[in-house]
């Protein structure tokens, strides 16, 4: 019998307990499989705040630590700084990181903290039941928009890609979406960079990931997948923003 399939190490083989759809899964996936590939899974450190990613140390098979809300960037510099020989990578979502923790991530970019950040916009605060974050696009619904985000009422949707590439010892920052298989496997190649750059210790890296939340957008899975790609792809453009040169 030929393997066509071997699930990654990295991941505990429990089911998840995100809603269908959702792209945390896939994004858990990708991290760990490349940490696996790199011979890494013991060395790892992975920093998680609340959201729904406080869920992943139940899921991702490597040494956790659980922060405050935004705090994961200022507990990841903590442990890279004392642990210079681990790889160390924070995981938050949208309305963590670029709402009470902005101010956390701007300095951790702002010091070159060598720690990767992987970041899940999905456009939308998740666990805590569908209210506006600093990502939810014009006219998207939210409880707390019940008529839809207004530029006068909200302001503008914050692009953090765009605000960290200004920084200097932000040496590594790039959009991706995963919204089919072609964008995952792009989505693996950012991941691969990062930590590659991390292990070279040239700064700090920061990989966007465009992700469904079929739940709260009120979408089926599918069609969750499609609005990715069809409205937020055309607020946050995928691409890369900034790598050194050589990678």
């Amino acid at each position: 019998m030929k393997t066509v399939f071997k699930p990654t190490a990295g991941m505990v083989p429990i089911d998840t307990s995100y809603c269908p759809g959702c792209s945390h899964g896939i994004a858990h996936r990708l991290i760990m499989e490349c940490l696996e590939e790199r011979g890494d899974l013991g060395r790892a450190i992975g920093v998680v705040p609340i959201g729904c990613a406080i869920n992943a140390h139940h899921f991702m098979n490597v040494d956790m630590c659980e922060s405050t809300h935004g705090r994961a960037p200022a507990i990841a510099s903590g442990i890279r700084r004392v642990h210079p020989d681990k790889v160390v990578f924070t995981y938050q979502g949208d309305g963590d990181l670029a709402s009470i923790g902005a101010g956390e991530i701007v300095h951790a970019a702002h010091r070159g903290e060598k720690f990767t950040t992987f970041f899940i916009n999905n456009a939308i605060y998740g666990m805590t039941g569908g209210q506006m974050a600093p990502t939810t696009l014009i006219g998207q619904k939210a409880t707390t928009a019940v008529n839809g985000r207004t530029v006068e009422q909200a302001g503008m949707p914050l692009r953090v890609c765009e605000m960290l590439a200004t920084i200097d010892c932000a040496v590594f920052v790039e959009r991706v979406m995963l919204n089919n298989p072609a964008n995952v496997r792009k989505a693996k190649k950012a991941i691969q960079t990062a930590l590659d750059i991390q292990a070279a210790g040239l700064g700090f890296t920061f990989v966007e990931f465009l992700s469904a939340c079929p739940t709260n957008w009120g979408l089926a899975p599918a069609d969750a997948l499609k609005w990715v790609e069809t409205e937020m792809a055309a607020y946050y453009p995928v691409k890369n923003f900034k790598r050194p040169e050589g990678y």
